[in-house]
């Protein structure tokens, strides 16, 4: 998986070495710098995003560097395009928005409290689909999900995890212990596997598969798979004592017990040291921030950035309100110059007749070989 990745990702980047890509390169690089200018939104974000993927693949194929390419080779280069411009906008798109950030959490410490009790008899799995190794080999796919930046990369991990599923389900059927069920046997196991894995940002990494993966390839079994994990997550979401084959008392007492594990569990890693930083009287937001600010020069001209939302006070409303407009305005002028220096830039290269360096610069800004997080 990982070398035909690489490959067509690197066949990408070589073509936009020839100095005859410098119209792509600028395309390329126009889209990327243009969501600077815009707050985060993530459905008009995906709306756009795959907009400029028909655009790129219209413009790919009426391009001297692919006359007479194959649909196989456009498509190659299309995987190559979307890898590089998802990994340069993976911070502006990932989680993007705070309500995002809450539910991958709130879904996670739920997956915890179930971790504790949760056995496959509560969700009805026939014991000749019980197979702990592949259950385990299944959820390792799907905690490999946050290690990669790219859609296809993260889809991958669900379509593996999927496929040792449904290979489990063929061996029982095959063997004669199991009567095949479909989507009745399927859902229940990535339920079960998803609680087991509980991988991080579930919700954010379903987000971004179905905003930005490209259309097109969000069909037949990626399609399908990446249902059924929607589905899982949706079902955990809504889990109650309703949904399991378990009684209701019983489910609470077992969601209360994991609750008060959890939070012995974080007593026990608190530090047991005296720590005169610790147990001193919390001096209030404001003397924390004026504290921060009187640090030697060289220290963070930002004191906010240390702090938390809850030591914020209405006092602290001005501090903030200059230090936005000092950014901003910083950042504006930073823009403003970076395209003065990009357009007298591309003019040399193109009096020079060489794009090596765009080029070099689309590969040093995303070659984490496998589109793995920095």
């Amino acid at each position: 998986m990982e070398a035909n990745q690489s490959v067509t990702f690197y066949d990408f980047l070589d073509r936009m070495r020839n100095p005859t890509s410098l119209d792509l390169v600028r395309s390329i690089k126009s889209f990327i710098v243009s969501f600077s200018f815009y707050p985060a939104n993530p459905e008009n974000d995906g709306k756009k995003v795959q907009e400029f993927f028909l655009t790129m693949e219209a413009a790919i194929r009426d391009h001297p560097l692919w006359e007479g390419a194959t649909d196989e080779e456009i498509d190659s280069a299309m995987e190559g395009l979307e890898k590089y411009v998802m990994t340069k906008l993976f911070s502006r798109t990932f989680a993007s928005l705070p309500e995002d950030v809450k539910f991958d959490r709130e879904i996670s410490e739920k997956i915890c409290l179930l971790q504790a009790f949760l056995r496959p008899e509560h969700l009805d799995i026939p014991v000749a689909l019980q197979n702990e190794t592949s259950w385990l080999l299944a959820e390792k796919e799907l905690q490999k999900i946050n290690a990669f930046k790219a859609p296809r990369e993260k889809l991958l991990c669900i379509i593996n995890c999927c496929r040792v599923i449904n290979n489990l389900l063929l061996n029982a059927s095959m063997s004669g212990d199991h009567v095949p069920g479909g989507a009745d046997d399927f859902l229940p196991v990535i339920i079960y596997v998803t609680i087991k894995a509980n991988p991080p940002q579930l919700h954010s990494n379903l987000k971004f598969i179905q905003l930005y993966r490209r259309q097109a390839k969000l069909i037949s079994e990626a399609a399908y798979y990446l249902t059924n994990v929607v589905s899982a997550k949706s079902f955990i979401v809504d889990l109650s004592a309703k949904s399991l084959s378990i009684e209701e008392i019983e489910f609470e007492e077992s969601m209360q017990a994991a609750r008060l594990a959890n939070k012995a569990t974080q007593v026990e890693s608190t530090p047991t040291t005296f720590n005169t930083e610790v147990f001193r009287t919390d001096p209030g937001p404001s003397k924390l921030l004026d504290e921060k600010e009187t640090k030697p020069k060289g220290g963070s001209k930002y004191p906010y950035m240390d702090a938390e939302a809850g030591e914020l006070t209405v006092g602290d409303v001005e501090k903030l309100l200059s230090l936005y407009k000092d950014v901003v305005t910083r950042y504006t002028t930073l823009c403003s110059n970076v395209r003065h220096l990009s357009i007298s830039k591309t003019n040399s290269l193109a009096t020079s007749g060489g794009t090596s360096s765009l080029a070099t610069e689309l590969e040093e800004t995303c070659l984490d070989a496998n589109g793995k997080k920095e």
